[in-house]
């Protein structure tokens, strides 16, 4: 049997969300936050914590500086259960990213230092770690820049070797929404965009043409339409599944969540239905707490979230 259910490569830092800024901020003014959190950031290391937190095995890798903020993500990842064995910690000048949310009433602003997520590269990977499981998961495709040109063999390997594969692209700075990702699609069998996302990458302002075309790339297509829920792509066709209504207090990490929620049952064969409504109870479990992560530290709370919407909270 594989050591891991899923293995995780990806960008490792903390968040720094302030609550309560004014919509405009103006030049030269010192703005006071209303409120702050300071919790476990990047799309990879929510993905993986909160997907460990519901009882999957996780081994993840990814590269740090050594500064207090590096060793603080990897603590908390560990914590949370996630294997961080093959995390690389180097010293230099650039030190581990970070990045700071600006809630606002419609959005939010995302500032990034990207740090030394831009620079990991293959050479910081264990392929027969990552090989060692059922299933394989990137995140943040177009932060990768030292690693991108090499993603697409890193996907083709890990589909030699058996694993099944999920990608969620997360945005492009650049806004360009290429550079080898058609390629990667090849070798993904969950492709996990938010409607921005697929649109962006499809290159069309509808999203039923993004989901029919994207969904003609990869074997399943979960799209994430935030207040209106999620819908799913696969072989025994499409299913769409309402948000769940909660008291929302912070939207940072959802999507990744969700990501989690649906792989936690994709690796345990259940079907798209099932998948799909697991993705969309943890995103929505996920906003109840600041940050990404915070909601699923509180492992009593998880259960008592998830019985109540009519899934396990932890599933061995």
């Amino acid at each position: 049997m594989p050591r891991f259910d899923v293995t995780v490569v990806g960008e490792l830092n903390l968040d720094l969300v302030l609550y309560g800024l004014p919509q405009e901020l103006e030049p030269e003014r010192e703005l006071l936050a209303q409120g702050m959190a300071l919790t476990l950031g990047s799309s990879s290391a929510i993905f993986a914590h909160n997907l460990s937190a519901m009882g999957s095995k996780v081994g993840f890798i990814s590269r740090i500086g050594s500064d207090p903020f590096g060793q603080i993500a990897m603590d908390r990842l560990r914590a949370g259960g996630v294997d961080v064995s093959k995390v690389r910690k180097v010293s230099g000048l650039t030190t581990t990213g970070l990045t700071v949310i600006l809630p606002r009433t419609c959005g939010r602003n995302i500032l990034t230092y990207p740090g030394t997520m831009n620079e990991m590269c293959i050479d910081d990977l264990d392929l027969d770690y990552l090989a060692d499981s059922k299933h394989f998961h990137l995140s943040s495709f177009f932060l990768h820049r030292a690693l991108r040109a090499h993603i697409p063999e890193l996907f083709r390997v890990m589909k030699q070797k058996g694993l099944t594969t999920s990608l969620d692209t997360n945005d492009d700075p650049d806004d360009r929404w290429d550079s080898h990702l058609l390629e990667v699609l090849n070798y993904v069998d969950v492709f996990l965009p938010n409607d921005r996302e697929a649109k962006k990458i499809a290159r069309t302002e509808d999203l039923e043409n993004a989901i029919f075309a994207l969904s003609q790339r990869v074997p399943v297509l979960a799209v994430k339409l935030g207040a209106e829920g999620a819908r799913a792509v696969g072989p025994s066709g499409q299913v769409c599944c309402p948000a769940l209504k909660v008291e929302a207090v912070d939207p940072v990490g959802a999507g990744d969540s969700f990501d989690a929620g649906f792989i936690h049952q994709y690796v345990r064969a259940r079907g798209l239905a099932d998948c799909l409504a697991h993705g969309n109870t943890a995103g929505a479990f996920s906003t109840t707490r600041p940050g990404g992560t915070e909601a699923f530290r509180d492992r009593t709370n998880l259960e008592r979230f998830f019985d109540q919407h009519g899934h396990k909270g932890r599933q061995q």
